[in-house]
């Protein structure tokens, strides 16, 4: 099972605002494969073509003169729809990436994100279902499961994506436990013994006589209890 973590920075909160569009500046993709992480990610910085909000800026700090000399989404959108083609694809909020996608997709002719991979999931659905009531934010799950944030000062799209895996995989570890590795009975080395029990005599430990007394005075207490309708009375 192929599974890719996306995550993208954007230069505001409005992909299909109808003055201004915003764009995106950043994505980050981490792919796991069988729930393990194999380190073939994807990471762009994109120039939006325009300056960033100062409420997201506060969030990412991708200023407009880094990106300036970044590649147009265009540049690498068959890059990206290659890379993420098949997979199940797992982000936190996925509304908010996802109408960003779509936006940049349209915008170089291409069909909509989810035309492109297996399906797409949600974690902060899956948080809210899993604590209710609670706080579910990345930064959230990642106290409440003990994933390691403490580098994340600002948001970036690679490094977000990488918590998130880990995190995906704390709220599903408990799958673990349903699941059997199909390889384990292949592994080299394991050698399972046979043992043949129907020689193996087990002792028959009788009750003393003290012990039927005592037994017969918690059944007579029982069937005294219940009006004398006790099932072995009954069947007697």
């Amino acid at each position: 099972m192929r599974q890719i973590v996306l995550d993208t920075e954007t230069t505001g909160f409005y992909a299909n605002h109808p003055d201004s569009p915003d764009r995106m500046v950043e994505i980050g993709c981490v792919e796991l494969v069988n729930r393990k992480l194999t380190g073939n990610n994807l990471h762009f910085y994109l120039n939006p073509g325009r300056d960033s909000d100062e409420g997201a800026l506060r969030v990412h700090g991708l200023t407009t003169q880094f990106l300036s000399d970044k590649p147009r989404f265009e540049e690498i959108a068959q890059q990206l729809v290659d890379y993420v083609a098949g997979a199940e694809i797992i982000i936190h909020n996925a509304p908010f990436d996802l109408s960003f996608l779509d936006m940049e997709l349209g915008r170089t002719g291409r069909k909509p994100f989810k035309t492109c991979v297996a399906g797409v999931l949600d974690t902060l659905v899956m948080a809210k279902e899993m604590f209710p009531g609670k706080r579910n934010s990345l930064d959230a799950l990642c106290d409440r499961l003990e994933v390691d944030n403490s580098g994340r000062t600002l948001h970036g799209a690679l490094l977000d994506a990488e918590l998130l895996a880990d995190v995906y995989i704390n709220m599903t570890r408990g799958q673990d436990a349903l699941l059997m590795e199909s390889s384990a009975p292949q592994e080299a080395g394991i050698v399972v013994e046979q043992l043949d029990l129907r020689s193996i005599q087990l002792p028959v430990l009788e009750a003393n006589a003290q012990e039927m007394a005592a037994h017969e005075d918690v059944l007579s207490q029982l069937d005294k209890s219940s009006g004398g309708k006790t099932v072995w009375k009954l069947m007697a």
